[in-house]
């Protein structure tokens, strides 16, 4: 075992108090691929901190499966990985995955999305129309949450007037390590339930009355010749509406952290407004939303030096490897809204939404919303600082922030 800053990558406490970035750095110094132990569960685990590691693990679902022991890095009974998480697309080896994704694809096509932006720019403006003349804000849930979950709704066809509910549900099922959030576990199998109920109510209705959206798209699918089943479908809404609402509020929140702690970055952004685009990509790499996954080896393999055994846990860090001094540079660990500007391939080495088979689908929707958001907060919201204690939510998975009172002054 080598000699490692603190024992366990998949405890949140690890990560209660913000991401660990130095602590993060001496693991990749140790090597791409380190052997871990899991007091909390007593599953060990090989943790990959190498991007070209973790790119060769994606790129490989035959190799290291999603399917046999699901995406997610926490430890579920067997039953529960077979009856349900085997119904989400994240947790699908080829060939299924493909066919699942190809019917998701057609609803997130960037064609499809960027007809979405005069809607999104509309929801954006009245956002910060609310808070502006105040001068102050808690920023996550008055500025961050609302535009992704806006969004991701009206795809789903879900009112709007329903949005609080979902936010709800989504924290609930999300936070389940974090006290503050969710009293018990049984708290969001609860809030699963829910949910799942509401998507089979629309999957009722779109029997009757057909929609053009990605509920459309799920339930008029086939996957070899067959429909997809209502149960598929309701696990399905679950991710799309996670993966769509909770991973862009937490960049946009990190984003907004990073250029009040940057404040000449701030003041470059105001100035240059055309470098906002570029500016997103950095914002992505520095504080990647979900923090990490899961593979499980299929069969005896070397990987950066390793020696890792068939059935073995493979924890792919997305938020060490957006760090990686080999790829970044020695000053990968500075956050620099102008990296792009010398680097211009930042984009294609930012893995924030993954790479190869299970590449996020709804990608270029998130970066719709990031752009269309900051366009709008960096020139409104001048000067902008804390107002009071960021608290971070207490998760290995997601990257999250609870609370960031922030005060400003008003732009135009």
């Amino acid at each position: 075992m080598p000699e490692c800053p603190f024992a366990n990558l998949l405890d949140p406490d690890t990560y209660a108090q913000g991401m660990p970035y130095e602590a993060l750095q001496k693991f990749r110094q140790a090597g791409p691929v380190l052997k871990m132990d899991d007091p909390l569960t007593g599953v060990p685990y090989w943790a990959v901190v190498g991007q070209q590691e973790l790119d060769y693990v994606s790129k490989n679902p035959a190799l290291f499966s999603s399917a046999l022991r699901s995406s997610f890095p926490m430890e579920h009974p067997q039953d529960m990985v077979d009856l349900i998480f085997s119904h989400t697309i994240i947790n699908m080896d080829p060939p299924r995955h493909q066919k699942v994704r190809r019917i998701v694809r057609e609803a997130f096509t960037p064609k499809r999305v960027d007809s979405y932006e005069p809607a999104f720019r509309a929801h954006a403006k009245r956002i910060l129309d609310n808070v502006v003349a105040r001068g102050e804000c808690e920023f996550v849930e008055e500025v961050a949450a609302e535009l992704p979950l806006i969004a991701i709704l009206e795809l789903l066809g879900v009112p709007l007037s329903d949005r609080k509910q979902f936010f709800d549900w989504t924290n609930t099922m999300i936070f389940a390590d974090d006290p503050d959030m969710a009293t018990s576990e049984l708290d969001g199998q609860i809030a699963a339930g829910d949910c799942i109920n509401y998507a089979l109510q629309l999957a009722a209705k779109h029997r009757s009355e057909p929609m053009n959206n990605i509920t459309g798209a799920l339930l008029d699918g086939e996957v070899d010749g067959e429909g997809i089943s209502e149960e598929d479908f309701a696990w399905m809404f679950i991710l799309i509406l996670v993966g769509g609402n909770e991973s862009t509020r937490t960049v946009i929140s990190h984003g907004m952290r990073l250029l009040m702690e940057h404040p000449e970055q701030l003041q470059y952004l105001v100035d240059n407004p055309a470098k906002i685009p570029a500016a997103i990509d950095e914002i992505l790499r520095f504080n990647t939303a979900f923090i990490q996954m899961r593979r499980t080896a299929t069969q005896d393999i070397e990987l950066g030096g390793q020696a890792i055994k068939a059935g073995d846990k493979v924890i792919l860090h997305y938020h060490a490897v957006n760090h990686d001094e080999a790829v970044f540079g020695d000053d990968a660990m500075q956050f620099d809204v102008r990296r792009a500007e010398r680097m211009p391939k930042l984009a294609q080495q930012v893995r924030s939404f993954g790479i190869g088979q299970h590449f996020c689908i709804g990608s270029h929707l998130a970066r719709l919303e990031l752009l269309v958001m900051f366009e709008e907060i960096i020139p409104r919201l001048r000067k902008p600082r804390t107002n009071g204690e960021l608290e971070y939510i207490r998760s290995y998975f997601v990257n999250g922030i609870k609370k960031m009172p922030i005060r400003f002054e008003a732009g135009h």
